[in-house]
């Protein structure tokens, strides 16, 4: 590798570490109270009924989910409520930025190394998605602790509904009760009804937040039992019970598809440590797929079985409850 592109490489490194360094450095315009106080304030002024009327709790079955493919790319679509639903302070100007960081870095880091420069993009994709997968593992954590928060809540509001509190007094006991992110989900809900959102509105509001089903149970119910009436609380505890069934069933599937999801993991990492194992110890035999037409072929047919089979592999261990 010349020395003068390696010096190139590095000054362009290390001129977006600097810039990615000092926007993150760099205070907000609006802090996110800020921005909450004025999108409620632009859905009072432009007329929450006629939203309500299109996009409401109950505008979409119960059973409805989005495919994997559609879920990711919806995120994309609304990319600050993934950072929402990953509770983190990260703006999308920053998140790209480090995203970039991060892919010259890897780019840097395979020439410092010595690699064979076909190897430079594929590092430079791999650590350029490393803050994606960061973030789609602390939205899926903080969605999965939120899940199994929900069924104490939801006891906590029917005993303050029993006790004589009302409803919105039952929000803000588990947002001063309970911890996040739950804690937090239901204090915004509880802010928004004092900001004089209707509490449709602010139902609908925590379902975009938080993708839950149970949630979405909890959320209908309510909106139906204003509608029709009801014992609230008796509601509120069938629906507790069925959301700790649902998890017992849960833990169950998940003891029993254990050993797959693991033959899953060693199959699809198989491959590419045998790949770095064999390049470690003979870097010619293995440029070949890099430089012969049939190797290439034969790479790229091996990446999409690979892609085929881990999806086969999810499909089958991804049992739904």
């Amino acid at each position: 590798m010349s020395p003068l592109l390696i010096s190139i490489a590095a000054f362009f490194a290390v001129a977006a570490l600097v810039g990615g360094v000092a926007l993150l450095l760099r205070s907000d315009q609006s802090s996110r109270n800020e921005d909450r106080l004025a999108l409620l304030t632009a859905n009072k002024a432009g007329g929450a009924k006629n939203i309500l009327q299109d996009a409401g709790v109950l505008s979409q079955p119960l059973s409805f989910k989005q495919g994997a493919f559609a879920e990711f790319l919806g995120s994309f679509r609304q990319i600050s409520l993934l950072f929402v639903q990953a509770d983190t302070s990260l703006t999308p100007s920053k998140f790209c930025i480090i995203s970039g960081v991060m892919g010259v870095s890897g780019s840097v880091a395979a020439v410092a190394t010595g690699l064979n420069p076909a190897f430079i993009p594929v590092f430079f994709v791999l650590a350029g998605l490393l803050p994606l997968f960061w973030l789609l593992f602390r939205r899926r954590r903080r969605l999965r602790a939120f899940g199994k928060q929900l069924p104490d809540a939801l006891e906590l509001i029917a005993r303050a509904l029993r006790a004589g509190h009302s409803l919105s007094a039952g929000f803000n006991l588990v947002a001063g009760e309970m911890k996040a992110p739950i804690g937090i989900e239901f204090q915004r809900c509880y802010e928004e009804q004092n900001l004089g959102i209707s509490l449709d509105e602010a139902l609908k509001n925590l379902t975009n937040r938080v993708p839950n089903l149970d949630l979405k149970f909890f959320c209908t119910a309510l909106v139906l039992q204003r509608q029709t009436g009801g014992d609230l609380a008796e509601i509120l505890d069938k629906i507790g019970s069925l959301v700790r069934e649902r998890f017992r069933i849960w833990g169950q599937v998940q003891a029993l598809t254990g050993e797959g999801r693991l033959s899953g993991i060693v199959l699809l990492a198989l491959p590419p440590v045998l790949f770095a194992t064999v390049y470690y110890l003979n870097p010619d035999y293995v440029t070949v797929l890099f430089t012969d037409p049939i190797g290439k072929k034969m790479l790229a047919g091996g990446v999409v079985m690979q892609i085929l089979g881990a999806l086969v592999i999810r499909k089958i261990v991804n049992i739904k409850v």
